[in-house]
């Protein structure tokens, strides 16, 4: 079976993406692509790859869920003293990767990260179900664990801690921000031959955006 990756591959046929046809900026070809995301991909369309840089320099990827954006940047919500949360408090730089397969559709995000304010981060966590409001306590994310009854043990105890009270945001848990200093959208061609437009910019404060069409 393994000896037929090679052989596996598909081809693509996606509407044409061209930098003159593009806004001047990315944010409204980004806003455009995510809903027709969110009606063919559902509740998965917020899925995004995090990249992150650990101080010795070596990459880990995971995927979070994009919770928010505007002018500023594009928000997620994770444990500060995760591991993904250590790697951005030495290296504050990421990159996120979007992947659409049903509209062939690819989105790359690469910029500076930094803790989103106390305030946003207390209004979304009261806006999460409650359960995973608890989950946040339970889990220390990214620490080596017994077995899966370590954790329920947690949550029971938690659960009596807030019993008779809304539950509070820990405080190693919260968002951040990515400030895009570049955005590349790919959309999949016939032969191989893709089109991808690329956004970039000087620094996270600049209003004016350089764009371009990349070989695939």
């Amino acid at each position: 079976m393994m000896s037929d990756l090679a052989g596996m591959r598909r081809d693509y046929e996606g509407d044409a993406l061209a930098p003159e046809n593009t806004p001047d900026s990315p944010l409204p070809l980004f806003e455009g692509w995510l809903k027709k995301a969110i009606e063919t991909e559902g509740l998965d369309a917020n899925a995004m790859t995090l990249a992150t840089v650990d101080s010795a320099g070596h990459p880990h990827a995971r995927i979070v869920l994009l919770k928010g954006f505007d002018h500023s940047g594009f928000r997620f919500y994770t444990n500060y003293q995760s591991q993904k949360g250590n790697e951005l408090a030495h290296v504050p730089n990421a990159a996120v990767v979007f992947w659409w397969p049903a509209l062939q559709r690819q989105i790359r995000v690469e910029g500076s990260v930094s803790k989103v304010d106390s305030h946003q981060s207390d209004d979304y966590f009261a806006s999460r179900p409650r359960q995973s409001q608890l989950a946040a306590w339970v889990s220390q994310q990214s620490v080596e664990i017994p077995n899966r009854d370590w954790m329920k043990e947690r949550l029971s105890r938690f659960e009596q801690v807030y019993s008779d009270q809304d539950v509070e945001r820990p405080p190693h848990w919260g968002g951040y921000l990515l400030a895009p200093l570049a955005v590349e959208f790919w959309q999949g061609q016939r032969s191989r031959l893709h089109d991808r437009v690329r956004y970039t910019r000087r620094d996270e404060h600049a209003q004016e955006w350089h764009r371009t069409r990349l070989a695939p």
